[in-house]
């Protein structure tokens, strides 16, 4: 917290990718979200446009097909995709700032060389870490690996797991030495169709409903030796890691979320009359929205103040727990207020103000309750006390 903060404006470069990536989601998502929502599943051929675009690698070197951008630049595709669908983007959160990112940082040159080219071109890699004794406490891990002679077997239950349906490789996390606790927790890719991996049954979700949430079976997996992710016991350190960072990448799908409830509802006020006048005229519902830009914007400033630090190399994980507990507020203030300007039509699926409601519920539970948010902000400024 003593270190000088990067600035948050942004160059011409990540001002194009805002841009390009504001229009597909115009363009190619927006007329797609309902339709998803009652489907509960993504619109086909979606997932694979998501990747021509550039947007399922965006950290990956170029020579293995990725875009060799930023984590900056995953944060505005986020944002960017959740003004119109929180679901859509939480592909691009997931792929970028959990699954490449661990593997960018822990993997091998030969499984970069597997993997990254992949992933590229429109392979999801869903994250699976959560258990059913496992929520908060993410290291109570009941999911046991063995080693073997040709390399290790795999048995147990994963919960909740995103975009589980559409992976085609899989970052299991399991405990390969019990008696270690925790340090015996390691990481392993394992691709969809390994035998013994099966995914379970689809979760019926309040929102974001077009991301498939799904229990993950492990029951007799065998995989190879070089499928393990990382060093023996070091699983608990690349969860942990890649979810303080994670945590930023959430904080961005809801600001961009509550930014997409925003502009609904300002179009709305001004279309909506009232007493033979738009009820934007009403001073109430001017200063409702204004108090709302002006959260919005704080989260905008908290979002990507984290997001620089972290590609500064700088300390953020204070930024980042603080980032996920301030901007899941703001998004959920926000989207209730959305829907009361909407009025009645704030409360029926003809109109887009209940599902940023619903969508923004999720923010304060998953990757990291609000509670685990305070309980580690507490915990790095006790440890290191400054005057704020």
């Amino acid at each position: 917290m003593t270190h000088p903060k990067p600035i948050t404006v942004l160059s011409e470069e990540e001002q194009l990718l805002q841009s390009t990536v504001r229009r597909f989601a115009a363009e190619t998502v927006a007329p797609l979200v309902r339709s998803m929502e009652e489907a509960a599943q993504y619109a086909p051929g979606l997932i694979q446009k998501l990747a021509e675009l550039g947007l399922l690698a965006i950290e990956v070197p170029e020579d293995f097909g990725g875009s060799g951008g930023s984590f900056f630049d995953s944060i505005l595709a986020v944002e960017a995709l959740a003004e119109v669908d929180p679901s859509v983007a939480l592909i691009v959160d997931i792929q970028n700032t959990l699954s490449v990112n661990a593997l960018l940082r822990w993997g091998t040159p030969s499984q970069h060389q597997r993997w990254l080219p992949q992933l590229a071109a429109g392979m999801l890699c869903s994250y699976a870490l959560s258990e059913a004794s496992s929520g908060s406490d993410a290291f109570a891990l009941e999911t046991r690996a063995e080693r073997t002679a040709q390399g290790f077997r795999l048995q147990g239950r994963k919960l909740w797991i995103s975009n589980a349906r559409e992976a085609g490789l899989f970052l299991v996390f399991a405990n390969l030495n019990p008696a270690a606790g925790y340090r015996g927790i390691s990481a392993f890719l394992v691709p969809a169709g390994t035998p013994g991996l099966t995914v379970g049954r689809l979760e019926h979700k309040l929102g974001i409903c077009a991301s498939s949430t799904c229990e993950v079976l492990l029951d007799d997996c065998h995989i190879p030796a070089d499928a393990l992710l990382g060093e023996e016991g070091k699983g608990y350190r690349i969860a942990i890691e890649v979810l303080n960072e994670g945590r930023i990448g959430i904080g961005a799908q809801l600001l961009g979320l509550a930014a997409g409830a925003w502009k609904h509802a300002a179009r709305y006020a001004q279309q909506r009359k009232q007493f033979g006048r738009a009820i934007a005229d009403f001073q109430s519902v001017q200063f409702d929205l204004a108090e709302m830009a002006t959260q919005i914007e704080a989260a905008r400033l908290m979002v990507y103040n984290a997001a620089r630090l972290k590609d500064a190399g700088l300390p953020f994980v204070t930024e980042a727990a603080m980032t996920k507990y301030f901007v899941s507020q703001v998004a959920e203030c926000v989207a209730s207020r959305c829907v009361e300007i909407f009025g009645g039509n704030g409360f029926v699926r003809d109109y887009p103000a209940e599902k940023y409601f619903r969508d923004s519920k999720i923010g304060k539970i998953y990757e990291g309750t609000s509670n685990m948010q305070l309980a580690t902000i507490a915990r790095q400024l006790l440890a290191d006390p400054i005057v704020i």
